[in-house]
């Protein structure tokens, strides 16, 4: 088995974006970077240094939807597409999903108290579609799956980060690769999309997230091929160091809401007072898995008022 390491530039705060190249019965490339022309000069010449062009590639797998992970699937005739079905309804540009994917939003936002002068911010969670490719996948995998061509190479569900994400493991050599779940320098955001099924309702994606990591814990990973930066090892520690700073976050969040009633906006601004007005989105996904994990822990309570938003307390 042959994993070659392609480092990807993209136009992100997160900066470069890594890509797999896994030689076994098939040639097959884990993620594609964003649509950009640099992206795909240094996808090409990662390629070249390993002896292949893009028509060798047999088969792309995508970890998550992301348009920094899922821009060039389409630049590689010869290739299969492969990833969770969520990816589908990106790539495939499906309009009543783009139109469900607005209303949840708007429906998240006025719940949260999020004034209407705002919701401007719903076209802005749509990723940059033009930084995505767009054919539809050639089959789905999740979890239980292996590889195809890499029947050592098992597929896991490690949703959190996104509502398509898969990590591969490899549990002859201990090794993992990861995508965006498990980062070393940062903690993947747990970001707030809309269920695949509408009727599942929102997804906890912290609780999710947390989930994921700490199924982690109980696996013998040596070592993980991460999406962004270097490779991660240390893996119990960094996932441990991890949980107990998350727990702290909600504890500094359930000191902020105390005896108030708090709806998600007004505890989202005093949380983020310096970045709430950029990164709406973000910060609003940060809060709303506070909430999610106090109310989990059963230290908060929630309230519905009559003008449909929901205001928390401390119980």
């Amino acid at each position: 088995m042959t994993l070659h390491k392609i480092i990807i530039p993209t136009p992100f705060a997160v900066g470069d974006v890594n890509s797999y190249l896994l030689k076994g019965d098939m040639l097959t490339l884990i993620d594609t970077g964003p649509k950009t022309p640099e992206a795909w000069m240094a996808i090409k010449a990662g390629l070249k240094e390993f002896g292949a062009e893009p028509g060798d590639v047999e088969q792309v797998v995508l970890t998550h939807h992301h348009p920094d992970h899922a821009g060039w699937v389409d630049g590689f005739e010869n290739a299969k597409l492969y990833g969770h079905p969520y990816n589908d309804l990106w790539l495939r540009r499906d309009q009543d999903f783009f139109e469900y994917h607005d209303a949840f939003y708007m429906e998240r936002l006025k719940e949260e108290g999020v004034p209407g002068d705002l919701q401007f911010w719903v076209k802005k969670m749509k990723r940059p579609l033009n930084l995505m490719g767009s054919r539809p996948l050639d089959k789905a995998i999740n979890e239980g799956d292996t590889l195809p061509g890499h029947p050592e190479w098992e597929v896991l569900e490690t949703l959190g980060h996104a509502q398509s994400h898969l990590s591969f493991w490899n549990k002859e050599t201990h090794e993992m690769i990861g995508g965006d779940h498990v980062i070393a320098k940062v903690s993947s955001n747990p970001l707030i999309e809309p269920p695949l099924d509408p009727a599942q309702g929102r997804p906890k994606s912290l609780l999710q997230y947390n989930a994921s990591l700490s199924r982690l814990l109980k696996m013998p990973i040596d070592v993980i091929y991460s999406g962004h930066g270097e490779e991660v090892r240390n893996i119990n520690e960094l996932i441990t160091s991890r949980l107990a700073k998350q727990h702290q976050r909600a504890m500094k969040a359930l000191g902020m809401i105390g005896e108030r009633n708090l709806t998600v906006y007004e505890l989202t601004k005093e949380l983020f007072s310096h970045a709430y007005e950029k990164e709406l989105g973000l910060t609003l996904s940060e809060t709303i898995g506070q909430i999610d994990y106090l109310q989990e822990e059963g230290l908060i309570s929630e309230r519905l008022g009559d003008d449909g938003i929901f205001y928390y307390n401390k119980v």
